[in-house]
């Protein structure tokens, strides 16, 4: 039996007056490997922050077995500026740098790459090197929060390899599904304050939620028949003295029946785009077409046409010029030659992260999705899209303004949705949704009867979506002949024949070597200007800003919740002016804890949004 190395008991955490989770408990056993998943603002990050000691807990205890070593993969980079990969390994890590270089070209890093600066590497790679600093410091427990954001495929493959062979104990989170499929044998669901752990992948979690889902039905309505038979028989029987202590017995057994609450399930939330407009056979014509920007061309020649009902995922490594493509179809982006032309009754709406910047921000959420509907679109429609989009309740009335950068993100991609566009274009949609919604979205694109053409990193969504693959590559643009699973194997196999015919100079486990990845990654960009480098300081210290504001915030709710727990027994025995007076300070006090907790929230969208931004500015 694995040992325990952490053990989460009856914690509770809140921020002003919204609770993330209340008396929660798990545990984690030695080589379990366990995905988190939720809705946003359930706690997730929050959760791992208390685990790793940067937050206390309101009640409740983190347990941590002798001897347990955390280690905690972040978002943001932890690296000097011009630092090279071989002196950020030897900061910090335990394991000697040798051992260090010959796990990393397990990873795919190439020996030549320890003595470049870190900054000159791609995206891609810069995560390879932060996940190989985290294993110098030889953690029995890894916390991983969103690996795979804006990584290319290659780049998750590898991890993802990685993760199946590692012996060590780790908590994930993501709204990947494939990603947790294939590494995951355990999962953690943080939902309604409530920490619940499934044995079993993804899958096993989605049939076992559906198995508990039936069996608390049918308790529910076995439940309610024989309440129901116990008020036939007092109704029955009640005015009779025979029967009196008899109905009087069954009352008290029915009110001590234990309430069986049959909460409503995420996974079956459901997204409903509106059918739209007919037309043509033909979508869009691209005829000999040249795409880029002033005198940089970042695509050539590209000859295609896409049929009326086509779902396609668009393919390729960052920066091969997917989303420049994109603009193109959207006629966001004049081509510099040859022509592109939608067919019959064909419209567009696009998806981009910049498409929120162009909301009303006097709107509520409510008057941005109604403003961008199609006509035809019913409000009930509307209030629907809203809450699958997790505006729910008073929520829509939220004006745009107030809202962080995530919210505004998901307005934006509602809009898009409810305008009945017979061609859909989406950059990367998935990014400030939940798992559940992504489920959600997935499973409402693939029904769609109109053309979607989907850029996105995630592999289970493109690959049930999509039934046409466009791959870009050196420029060029061309229709894959397989699938998707067939394009993931060939990038596989790409990766091990390169390897094959390149074997690094450092020995590896052949049962456990993970293949390296395409030598076009490895190109060296250019290095970043004076401009660049002043623009990522002042967004970093935007963030350590960010951060101290937070703890600020904090602090002073719990202070003034604390005053309003003093006061609040007070108010039950004054009387006249008094009780006014405690009655107005507690309502200014809860006035601004709620003022704080807003505060707080888009503070932490905005941290998660420089991250973004800085991660961007360093490729």
């Amino acid at each position: 039996m694995s040992a325990n190395l952490l053990q989460l008991l009856n914690a509770t955490k809140t921020f002003g007056t919204k609770t993330l989770f209340e008396n929660a408990s798990f545990s984690v056993n030695e080589g379990e490997h366990i995905g988190v998943i939720g809705p946003n603002g359930a706690g997730k990050t929050t959760m791992f922050k208390a685990l790793v000691g940067e937050i206390d807990l309101d009640h409740g205890e983190v347990a941590r077995s002798r001897g347990l070593k955390i280690g905690y993969l972040q978002q943001f980079d932890t690296w000097n500026e011009g630092e090279t990969l071989e002196s950020f390994l030897s900061r910090d890590t335990v394991i000697p740098i040798w051992d260090l270089k010959r796990m990393g070209i397990r990873l795919g890093l190439k020996q030549d790459m320890f003595d470049r600066p870190i900054q000159s590497l791609s995206g891609g790679y810069r995560m390879r090197v932060k996940l190989l600093h985290l294993l110098g410091q030889k953690p029995n427990l890894m916390l991983l929060d969103e690996p795979t954001n804006y990584l290319d495929l290659e780049t998750v493959l590898v991890l993802e390899e990685f993760l199946q062979e590692l012996d060590g104990a780790f908590l994930l989170i993501s709204h990947d599904r494939e990603f947790l499929r294939r590494t995951t044998d355990h999962i953690l669901e943080i939902e309604s304050g409530d920490m619940t752990k499934f044995a079993g992948n993804i899958d096993d979690y989605f049939e076992q939620k559906a198995m508990l889902r039936e069996q608390l039905e049918k308790q529910a309505l076995s439940q309610q028949a024989k309440k129901a038979e116990i008020l036939k028989f007092a109704a029955r029987f009640g005015a009779k003295a025979s029967k009196a202590r008899q109905v009087q017995s069954r009352l008290k057994q029915m009110n001590k029946m234990e309430s069986i609450e049959l909460k409503a399930l995420p996974i079956s939330a459901r997204i409903k785009i509106p059918t739209p407009s007919p037309t043509g056979r033909v979508a869009i014509e691209v005829k000999d077409v040249d795409l880029g920007y002033e005198d940089r061309v970042i695509l050539q020649k590209v000859h295609l046409t896409i049929e009326s009902g086509d779902h396609i995922g668009i393919v390729g490594l960052n920066g091969a010029g997917k989303s420049t493509f994109l603009k193109g179809l959207g006629l966001e982006l004049k081509p510099m030659h040859g022509e592109i032309a939608y067919g019959y009754q064909v419209s567009s709406s696009f998806y981009a992260q910049h498409v929120s910047e162009r909301l009303l921000p006097e709107e509520t959420v409510h008057e941005a999705l109604t403003r961008a509907a199609h006509k035809d679109v019913r409000d009930q429609e509307i209030l629907g899209m809203a809450g699958s989009l997790l505006f729910s309740g008073d929520n829509v009335k939220k004006k745009i303004k107030v809202l962080s950068g995530g919210e505004k993100a998901r307005v934006a991609l509602g809009q898009i949705l409810l305008k009945k566009s017979p061609l859909l274009l989406l950059d990367e949609p998935t990014n400030h949704l939940d798992f559940y919604t992504v489920e959600a979205l997935t499973q409402a694109l693939a029904a769609y009867e109109g053309t979607v053409i989907i850029v996105s990193h995630d592999r289970g969504f493109i690959r049930r979506i999509a039934n046409k693959i466009l791959e870009v590559n050196h420029g060029r643009i061309r229709v894959y002949p397989g699938t998707y699973e067939d394009y993931v194997w060939s990038i596989q196999q790409r990766g091990a024949d390169e390897s094959d015919h390149n074997p690094p100079p450092l020995t590896r486990r052949s049962s456990t070597a993970i293949e390296e990845v395409k030598q076009v990654q490895l190109v060296s960009k250019p290095q970043i200007s004076e401009a660049t480098k002043a623009k990522i300081k002042s967004l970093e210290q935007s963030r350590r800003d960010l951060d101290k504001a937070m703890q600020d915030a904090d602090k002073k709710m719990k202070a003034l919740q604390s005053r309003m727990n003093e006061m609040a027994p007070q108010l039950n025995t004054a009387k006249g002016t008094d009780a006014t007076k405690i009655s107005q300070e507690l309502s200014m006090m809860q006035k601004k804890i709620d003022e704080l907790e807003t505060s707080f929230m888009q503070s932490l969208e905005r941290k998660e949004d420089l991250a973004k931004e800085i991660a961007d500015l360093k490729k």
